[in-house]
């Protein structure tokens, strides 16, 4: 009743798709939930595993081991591998030949699909099929069918393809012959003959009837799927191909299914298309699954696709690079040539005592200016006014200072212009200076302190006024912008080399994380 709800709900969200983005973005939520999937069958298995502790018999055992496989065999090879070992414990001392010859078929499936192609002929010709029922015989040549025609995929070698694709089509008439005319069976083993043998238009009948059974597994879901897109693909409807390949890897992440192909094929074909983002992301899932399951012949074929698709992104995100590093030129030229027009403005005040004009003009500009500046990020922008409004007030300064000293000096005043020359206060300009520095840079990263306090010891954390900062905080608000030189930040600062060593050294035996890794932190400090 689960599998029915399943697909009647993914069925009605099929049809609810308008087209194939509406499809890739379903796709992307499933893979940001897939956790989710993977949990919830991870707890179906130990709830299985639970029930196998407890399990009164043997024949009970064997049931419950058989759950637990069929939960691991499109899941992880490994584990798989180890519940068909029990099974064929737990088969033995039932003392039962069939259940023994069934034990085998599933152990050579999973060795199928973990790529250990020997090991899986050598496990399935040993298989006393006169032993097993009709069901487990379609069953038993089904799988030495897949077998053969995943070799040959894997071969491609022309000189053996023919052959091994020669015997897989011989069981699948095995399995056709053994199975009832019109069941699932039936027209699953067609369905795969006539794709191997490019009969499509019948392949493409018996994949519709496949797709009208309600009662088919998540896993079935996702195969038929697969073939319907291969079968619209050569048939030139290339849209409705991609859409039923998104289906089948939806179907395959939401039943937590890791032997699969629709992934990574779904990523081939993106990145032909152009998609290098999604395919990226596919193909990298694709090889995820494959390494988890254990299955070494997707992980050789995912190898030989994933280095063109991540060069690709690569060279897509070398171009970025080089496009933003262009806009930041530009930017920054553009920054130079306005600064420049401001102190030309301001030479023009001066010349022409046009207040109101030259005032207008200016906040023209300016308006101008800002919307140039508009796609800048923000730090820059906030520094480039800054400093521009300390630098127009310094040029006040002096504009103020030189009209008094020359006033002073026609009245040949020394002693008033040694007097004025003597209020100037460099140590007050500077803390001034710094104050400025400190409003602007908490502007742009109001959880500076709190931040660099988390990364402090607990006896260690500062207590300062808002919108102020001690020399520590200024050292790294400097590092943090990008300031990283200690001549620079001394300079700066208007200490010795050894005073900035000695406060970063003070700093950092106050901190919880050694050396580099502080200062590491602190680059990861975000602004607004």
């Amino acid at each position: 009743m689960k599998v029915f709800n399943f697909f009647v709900l993914l069925l009605l969200s099929i049809n609810s798709f308008a087209n194939t983005d509406s499809l890739l973005n379903e796709l992307n939520t499933a893979l940001a939930n897939k956790k989710t999937y993977e949990g919830k069958k991870i707890n179906r298995i130990e709830s299985l595993k639970t029930s196998l502790n407890g399990a009164p018999s043997a024949k009970s055992r064997y049931d419950i081991c058989l759950s637990i496989y069929n939960e691991y065999k499109t899941f992880q090879f490994d584990s798989a591998f180890v519940y068909s070992k029990q099974l064929e414990l737990v088969a033995s001392k039932l003392d039962d030949p069939s259940r023994l010859e069934y034990v085998k078929l599933k152990q050579g499936f999973i060795l199928l699909s973990s790529g250990m192609f020997k090991e899986a002929f050598d496990i399935l010709y040993k298989i006393d099929k006169a032993k097993l029922s009709r069901n487990e015989q379609i069953e038993y040549y089904s799988t030495l069918a897949r077998s053969y025609y995943d070799l040959a995929d894997f071969d491609k070698n022309i000189y053996y393809n023919s052959e091994y694709n020669k015997k897989g089509l011989a069981y699948s008439d095995s399995a056709i012959h053994l199975s009832k005319t019109g069941s699932y069976d039936f027209y699953s083993q067609s369905g795969l003959k006539n794709l191997r043998t490019g009969n499509l238009q019948n392949a493409l009948v018996d994949y519709k009837n496949l797709m009208a059974y309600k009662n088919q597994d998540p896993h079935q879901f996702a195969i038929n799927t697969s073939c319907l897109s291969f079968i619209y693909s050569h048939a030139g409807e290339s849209e409705k191909s991609l859409d039923y390949l998104i289906m089948a890897a939806i179907s395959d992440i939401k039943s937590a299914t890791k032997e699969t192909v629709a992934i990574s094929n779904l990523a081939d074909i993106l990145f032909k298309n152009g998609d290098t983002k999604n395919s990226y992301v596919y193909i990298k899932q694709a090889l995820e699954d494959a390494v988890f399951y254990g299955a070494r012949h997707r992980e050789i074929q995912i190898s030989a696709i994933l280095p063109i698709i991540e060069g690709d992104k690569l060279n897509t995100v070398e171009r970025q690079k080089t496009l933003l590093l262009t806009y930041s030129v530009l930017l920054t030229i553009l920054a130079v040539i306005i600064v420049i027009f401001v102190i030309i403005t301001l030479r023009q005040l001066k010349k022409i005592k046009l207040a109101d004009q030259i005032i207008s003009l200016a906040n023209e500009n300016l308006q101008e200016s800002n919307k140039l500046l508009t796609d800048a990020n923000k730090i820059k922008n906030e520094y480039v006014i800054y400093y521009f409004k300390i630098s127009s007030e310094y040029i006040d300064k002096i504009e103020r200072f030189k009209t008094s000293v020359e006033h002073k000096l026609a009245l040949r005043n020394v002693d008033e212009i040694k007097s004025s020359v003597g209020k100037i206060n460099i140590q007050k300009e500077r803390e001034d200076l710094f104050l400025g520095f400190d409003k602007v840079f908490l502007k742009l990263f109001p959880n500076f302190v709190s931040d660099f306090n988390d990364l402090l010891k607990a006896e260690e954390k500062f207590v300062l006024p808002d919108e102020h900062m001690n020399t520590e905080l200024r050292i790294y608000a400097l590092i943090r912008i990008g300031i990283t030189d200690n001549d620079r930040i001394a300079k700066i600062l208007n200490y010795s080399v050894n005073t900035i060593y000695a406060y970063k050294t003070r700093i950092k035996k106050k901190s919880n994380f050694p050396g580099d890794e502080f200062e590491d932190k602190i680059m990861q400090i975000n602004p607004v």
